[in-house]
């Protein structure tokens, strides 16, 4: 991922001189399939890690000098930095331009985007109500997009973590009165865990549970990262541990315990835990105080939680496949970041021995089910 831009960014994608008129929010729609000739159906190919930057948000959040605060940029060299300025000016367009994104949907062969917040657009170093105002105002932008597009986008909002009954509260709004699919979240609030008790986030996980949509953890650099300074190492090394970091405290701590119909997606193929299990399990035989809330062991409840196919190889996609099932893998871009899958479906299509029937659920059929997507 890039950094968003400086205070004295002139792009005119994001314009910083003119605030944009609003657009009321729309409920969401079913998307269809793109008839073809045949009468046969075409099965949908769904991308269900992508982002959106609203730039009239981040406008109205600049008093906070966002770029000063954020894990991505406070642990980030001087060259890193400047390479996420320059890549901001480079793809704004395909984050905000929505007829940029259409033709690059085409190009890489996905019909639907479940299109998500950009990972700096979470502000929960913002005062509560301003940070929930924030999230509001991103929640209706993303509503606009699949209202005015609805064959081609399905939406997935934000909440403002930092206020928990906030949290709930605009998590009803997104889901009910907008018809957003799902919720994205980062993996820790301000660098606390999520499953820190002065943040009272219970009543947010049972919430998202009962109202039965996807919950997409997404990280967004690491948050306690002074030797990743280096080679852009917060990404590159640091988001997919900021992940297995949350996860694990998800399992231990006992939220997927208490909360089995929780449907979780993780982002860049489930970090490192999805792929070094075991070693979680051999803990909770072996120690007690590995044992201390939970009660089957850990990878029970990782193989509940989905993951996209950002993995960047075919035999390293291949082992998720086997390992977890083809029915909890989804096609993932992370869109339009340098450190996504700009051929998504051609990185599925090399999985030695794939079934059609289990591509077909990776590609889409899966995405379709958890995010109540209509196909006809």
């Amino acid at each position: 991922m890039f950094f968003k831009c400086q205070p004295n960014c002139c792009h005119p994608a994001h314009r910083h001189s003119a605030a944009a008129a609003k657009k009321p929010a729309k409920k969401s729609i079913a998307v269809a399939v793109k008839k073809s000739s045949s009468t046969a159906k075409k099965p949908l190919k769904i991308d269900i890690h992508c982002h959106y930057f609203n730039p009239t948000v981040a406008q109205k959040a600049a008093v906070m000098k966002p770029a000063e605060q954020e894990m991505a940029y406070v642990y980030a060299n001087q060259l890193t930095r400047d390479v996420n300025v320059k890549q901001m000016k480079d793809r704004a367009p395909k984050l905000s331009d929505i007829a940029v994104r259409l033709k690059d949907m085409d190009r890489m062969g996905v019909d639907v985007q479940a299109v998500s917040p950009a990972p700096f657009q979470y502000y929960y170093f913002a005062e509560p109500t301003f940070g929930a105002e924030l999230a509001r105002e991103v929640n209706d932008g993303i509503t606009n997009i699949v209202a005015t597009h609805p064959k081609r986008f399905a939406g997935i909002g934000t909440v403002p973590l930092q206020n928990a009954d906030m949290a709930v509260a605009e998590l009803n709004r997104a889901v009910k009165d907008l018809g957003l699919r799902g919720i994205e979240i980062n993996t820790h609030v301000n660098g606390k865990n999520l499953t820190d008790p002065s943040l009272g986030l219970e009543k947010f996980f049972a919430r998202v549970a009962e109202l039965g949509v996807a919950l997409f953890i997404h990280p967004n650099g690491f948050s306690d990262a002074q030797r990743l300074t280096e080679h852009y190492f917060n990404n590159v090394i640091g988001n997919p541990l900021e992940t297995t970091v949350a996860v694990s405290h998800l399992i231990f701590d006992g939220v997927m315990q208490r909360n089995p119909k929780l449907k979780v997606v993780l982002a860049h193929s489930g970090g490192y835990l999805a792929h070094y299990w075991a070693r979680m399990d051999h803990a909770h035989r072996a120690r007690p105080d590995c044992k201390t809330v939970i009660k089957k062991k850990p990878s029970s409840y990782l193989e509940k939680f989905y993951f996209d196919t950002i993995t960047f190889d075919p035999g390293m996609l291949k082992n998720l496949i086997d390992r977890f099932g083809a029915d909890h893998v989804m096609l993932g871009t992370d869109y339009p970041y340098d450190m996504g899958e700009d051929d998504p479906v051609g990185l599925i299509n090399s999985v030695k021995g794939l079934k059609k029937i289990d591509k077909d659920l990776i590609m889409g059929g899966n995405a379709a089910k958890l995010l109540k997507i209509k196909t006809y």
